[in-house]
């Protein structure tokens, strides 16, 4: 018995011990990222680079923050990728509700080519989009990026969406049509406070989705709805990139996510082991 427990406290120091490796490594470039927008101009150019900067300062965060078109990006950003969440949950819901509760084979083909779209790179339907968004009048607008964003966050929201519907007993549903619900009664009533968790999740990946999106930023925005992304990889002097101002917006930006996963830490973890038990 002494020998199995010895072996039991061996193999989870052993495991805590690669996890912990494997964290730091995950997570160095962010750090050296966040380290970096604290140094002074030329700690940030040095070479040999060093991970710890020589002299702390607050002046790229300054220097980021008070940069013109830096806030209107901020606020560009936070109303583009609000939207296209948006628009991918209310797109995505009814349209995995009807997958998974009717059980179609045109169901399952849809499911089937929301996938395939997914893989399609997204360079390839670039110059189609921005001719379409041209003639709608959406063109540097939110709302006509938000669309676009909503081609890339939609598929893969109806995937997860079906998953998590397909997890709630039709029992469920059955009792609160007894009770009078309509089906859509249901659907709002039952179905999505059970699988809030879900819904959590689907909705941090669209909102990464459009969050972290830089090619149709590129071509549909010029200036009134230029988003963050596009901000920080324009920063240059005359000497190149100004890497602390873009280490030190790329910081700022990274604020919002972590809040909102914190956030919804508990709503994710529901979520993510919402299928593990079906009945």
């Amino acid at each position: 018995m002494i020998g199995i427990e010895t072996n039991r406290r061996s193999s989870r120091v052993l495991l805590w011990i690669t996890l912990a490796v494997v964290l730091v490594i995950y997570g160095f470039p962010f750090i050296y990222l966040l380290l970096t927008s604290f140094k002074t101009p030329l700690d940030a150019i040095a070479v040999p680079a060093s991970v710890l900067p020589s002299q702390w300062t607050l002046e790229n965060y300054v220097a980021a923050l008070t940069k013109d078109g830096v806030a209107p990006a901020l606020i560009n950003s936070v109303v583009t990728a609000v939207l296209s969440t948006v628009f991918s949950l209310v797109l995505a819901v009814p349209a995995a509700y009807a997958i998974t509760r009717y059980r179609t084979p045109s169901g399952r083909v849809f499911v089937l080519a929301a996938l395939v779209t997914r893989m399609v790179p997204t360079i390839a339907v670039g110059a189609p989009l921005v001719e379409t968004m041209r003639t709608l009048g959406l063109t540097d607008t939110s709302l006509g990026l938000a669309i676009a964003h909503t081609t890339i966050s939609l598929p893969l929201s109806i995937w997860l969406m079906s998953s998590f519907f397909e997890s709630v007993p039709d029992e469920l549903e059955e009792a609160a049509k007894v009770d009078g619900a309509s089906r859509l009664g249901a659907l709002w009533r039952v179905v999505l406070p059970v699988v809030s968790g879900g819904l959590a999740v689907t909705a941090i990946f669209a909102f990464l989705a459009s969050w972290n999106e830089f090619l149709f930023s590129l071509l549909l925005t010029s200036v009134r709805a230029q988003t963050t992304p596009i901000v920080i990889a324009n920063f240059q002097t005359q000497f190149g990139l100004d890497w602390g101002a873009m280490t030190a917006l790329a910081a700022v930006y990274s604020i919002p996510v972590i809040l909102l996963t914190l956030a919804l830490q508990r709503h994710i973890v529901a979520g993510l082991t919402l299928g593990a038990v079906k009945g």
